[in-house]
């Protein structure tokens, strides 16, 4: 190719040869149209400098390797290979071009998971050419999947904005509790966090009453699911001690619901204590720096809250009979030094008599404030345990069972007197509206009579003789059945 516009005095300084140089300006006056192609093929075979393949590919994978040293490629995997050697190979594309890729096996210990066909990754690496195929192709260090680089930076961009507003700040800390009466589990009712949590609750024996608030923990809409749940426990459950965000491990991006801005704000803007037990103990997430506590993990969270109430009683236990031993080697030390004054001061017993009695009067009544004290210490571990077998789910269910069967009883007592009662009303209501039947009446030779009536929907009572005239048809009601009769005469 011909370089234009090289004035011809900086031709010498030049690195290559001088038919590059020339412009086509002074190639035009120099050479004749017809002399042009005899001088190219000239110039092209005796002056130009000619490349073999291998030396070309060389230069060129040199340029290409010094200018693109440290690349990030996002893409899609494609064509995965893994052979025998255990190397990484596959194509990696979008929408118009494709790149070869390759990861050396020594580089496959830091995958988080393994490479499949289809997935979104961004690869950090450099681009080289491969000298016997002379296709160029990127050379993977490391690689992040579903773009958690990026997750990564808005991670940090989060933290440096909540951190400058004071969020993280010492101060805003709240204490917890030392022994917490309600706790309150923002977590996902089926993951394994949960049951980690409570399997440390129910071996410390330790009697609190623990809620659990099922949110989901990652995904769409799972930020704003967990803060409004933490708002909703701030309004609806005041005599809540702590609240417990609870999530197992994973990936950045599974994590990143507790990366939200809107969470991170809830949980600042809580009155209730809240422990932040998410993922291991590598990760960290807003929540965390949010978060009155951090624990390492939903364990760790259990450990850090809940005292383990056997080692309580056994700290009571010695620290009761440390002060026993103390209160008695101090009197002890006491009677020892009154002993040797009394030695040193010979015989004035009678003066100290009083100071020796008031002396025991006080030992008796600090022995007796400290009995009275381990009784009621003894007494709050009692109630304790007792609070923990009554806590005990057999123990809910006898109680249960006991109430349903009370109440069957009792629903079956009241239903017997029920329906004895009614049957005493209906017999009385029965006897009544016996006593006033025109029924009985009849039945005691009575009858009723009364005129044919015209009209099917009309009856008229024969009350009067003059009510019937001679010779007329009338119908009269028997205790058993009618009878039609023609009036012969009337008085």
């Amino acid at each position: 190719m011909f370089q234009d516009q090289v004035p011809v005095s900086n031709v010498s300084n030049l690195p290559y040869p001088a038919f590059h140089v020339y412009s086509q300006t002074f190639f035009s006056t120099v050479f004749r149209p017809s002399n042009i192609a005899a001088w190219i093929f000239a110039v092209t075979f005796n002056e130009m400098h000619i490349y073999s393949v291998s030396s070309l590919t060389k230069e060129l994978k040199s340029l290409v390797e010094n200018k693109y040293r440290f690349i990030q490629v996002q893409g899609e995997i494609s064509n995965l290979k893994v052979p025998f050697s255990g190397h990484h190979y596959f194509t990696l594309k979008d929408d118009g071009a494709q790149l070869r890729s390759v990861l050396f096996k020594g580089q496959t210990r830091y995958l988080e998971k393994p490479l499949q066909d289809g997935q979104q990754i961004v690869c950090h690496g450099r681009i080289s050419i491969y000298e016997p195929r002379g296709d160029y192709q990127i050379i993977i260090d490391t690689v992040d999947f579903h773009g958690s680089g990026l997750l990564q930076a808005q991670f940090e961009k989060l933290k440096k904005k909540l951190h400058a507003e004071g969020l993280f700040a010492k101060e805003q800390k709240k204490a917890l509790p030392l022994y917490p009466k309600t706790v309150v589990l923002i977590t996902s009712a089926t993951g394994a966090a949960i049951h980690d949590f409570l399997t440390i609750w129910r071996k410390r024996a330790y009697p609190a009453d623990i809620k659990v608030y099922p949110v989901r923990v990652q995904g769409d809409g799972a930020a704003e699911e967990i803060a409004a749940a933490v708002n909703r426990v701030n309004k609806k459950l005041p005599e809540c001690d702590i609240i417990v965000l609870c999530r197992g491990g994973g990936s950045l991006e599974d994590l990143f619901a507790f990366n939200e801005e809107v969470l991170a704000r809830a949980i600042a803007g809580s009155s209730i204590p809240i422990v932040s037990g998410v993922g291991h103990e590598v990760d960290f997430s807003i929540s965390d720096f949010c978060a009155d506590v951090r624990a390492a993990t939903p364990t760790a969270a259990a450990e850090r809250i809940f005292p383990d109430f056997f080692v309580l009683q056994q700290q009571l236990i010695a620290a009761k009979e440390k002060m026993t031993d103390a209160v008695v080697e101090q009197l002890e030390d006491y009677q020892q030094r009154i002993n040797q004054n009394r030695r040193l001061l010979g015989d004035m017993n009678l003066l100290f008599t009083n100071v020796s009695l008031r002396l025991d009067h006080a030992a008796e009544s600090l022995i007796g404030t400290m009995h009275k004290n381990l009784s009621h210490k003894e007494q709050i571990v009692n109630q304790l345990s007792v609070n923990v077998q009554n806590l005990s789910p057999g123990n809910r269910l006898k109680l249960q069972e006991q109430r349903l069967t009370f109440a069957k009883e009792k629903l079956s007592y009241l239903f017997r007197q029920k329906l004895e009662e009614k049957s005493s009303s209906l017999a009385r209501q029965s006897a009544l509206l016996d006593a006033v039947s025109p029924l009985a009446t009849l039945a005691r030779g009575y009858a009723i009579a009364e005129k044919l009536p015209t009209d099917p929907k009309k009856t008229n009572l024969i009350h009067d003789a003059s009510q019937i005239n001679k010779g007329e048809e009338i119908r009269v009601h028997l205790h058993r059945g009618k009878l039609t009769c023609k009036v012969l005469s009337s008085s």
